[in-house]
């Protein structure tokens, strides 16, 4: 067979999209991620027979079923865990985590926070609407105080967790936050994830029209984003506005603010999400809690030692220091019994 015959063709959109039809709400945001994957996975020459995405229970938990790669649709919250072990006994395979906001951040939320904490080599994604939708709009972990919804008739009391925070407080070592209705923004951030190396945590702020449309109109609407909207690039000077005229400025608590005039333009920070340590990624993801705009890309990308590879290589020292052992004698060894 000539080099040429052995070439691997050239893919598309089309070839990583399955037979299924796509049942989500019209006007759902999860149409345009699904879009957005299926395109990104084709430019960066990903192959279907060595991408899997594993999924745990919710509106978005149905993607695997239309992606025509492997895939795995698992139980509610689980995800994170089944992929690590996948992760861990095929670490040539690009494993991405598929998840929502209720599904990861309620019962899921222990398994979420342990794979970032330990940097598994994994791509997640976590839709963020702030609602349950496949269970007919209930309020979720994400779902601001005050929410109506049918299981809050009158206003949420709880108090609702970031994504972006708790990953930053779990260590992951690369966060991002991005729009479904930003194609670009969002190919972006997937891109980097992608390239990561370890547990890489994209938050994707996805409408739900049905049961709360419009909830990130703050950085969606034309009218808003210039001014409650921040487009983080590193590299540059964190400043927002129609006219560029505010910016993101050291606050004397040890966190950063808003400042306003020359002078707070002259004090802009830089935007580095490089920075070791997690103090001003874990300010900047509660900015629009404490009355800012609300922050969109790559809030930290570090490197830190990558789960599958410590632990391939605590294994090999191990059995170059005590042979590979014999599974047989270790489970007769000690007292033993036998059962009848």
């Amino acid at each position: 067979m000539s080099a040429t015959d052995q070439t691997l063709p050239v893919l598309d959109r089309k070839d990583f999209a399955s037979d299924q039809e796509v049942r989500w709400c019209p006007g759902c945001g999860d149409y345009a991620i699904l879009a957005a994957m299926q395109s990104f996975l084709a430019d960066t020459g990903a192959r279907p027979e060595s991408t899997v995405f594993v999924s745990g229970i919710g509106c978005s938990s149905r993607f695997p079923y239309y992606m025509e790669t492997y895939g795995m649709h698992t139980i509610h919250g689980r995800a994170p865990a089944i992929a690590t072990g996948l992760a861990v006994a095929r670490p040539e395979l690009d494993v991405f985590v598929v998840t929502g906001d209720g599904d990861a951040l309620s019962i899921g939320g222990n398994h979420l926070i342990h794979a970032l904490r330990r940097n598994v080599n994994l791509t997640i994604l976590l839709f963020n609407n702030e609602i349950y939708g496949l269970t007919k709009g209930q309020y979720s972990p994400t779902s601001p105080v005050g929410t109506v919804a049918k299981s809050t008739p009158f206003g949420s009391i709880d108090e609702p967790l970031d994504p972006a925070s708790l990953a930053l407080g779990a260590e992951a070592s690369f966060v991002g936050r991005t729009i479904d209705r930003d194609r670009k923004h969002l190919t972006e951030t997937l891109a980097a994830a992608h390239a990561h190396p370890g547990a890489a945590l994209v938050e994707i702020l996805q409408n739900c029209p049905v049961f709360n449309d419009g909830a990130f109109s703050q950085v969606t609407d034309r009218k808003r984003k210039d001014d409650e909207g921040l487009v983080l690039v590193e590299g540059e000077p964190m400043l927002f506005g129609a006219e560029k005229d505010r910016a993101i400025v050291a606050a004397a608590h040890g966190g950063v603010e808003v400042g306003e005039g020359p002078d707070a333009l002259e004090r802009a920070l830089v935007h580095d999400p490089r920075q070791a340590d997690p103090t001003r990624a874990f300010a900047l993801s509660r900015l629009k809690r404490n009355g800012g705009p609300l922050p969109i890309g790559v809030l930290r990308q570090v490197e830190r030692p990558v789960y599958e590879d410590t632990l391939v290589a605590q294994v090999e020292q191990t059995q170059a220091e005590q042979g590979t052992g014999d599974l047989e004698a270790l489970l007769r060894s000690g007292t033993t019994w036998q059962v009848d």
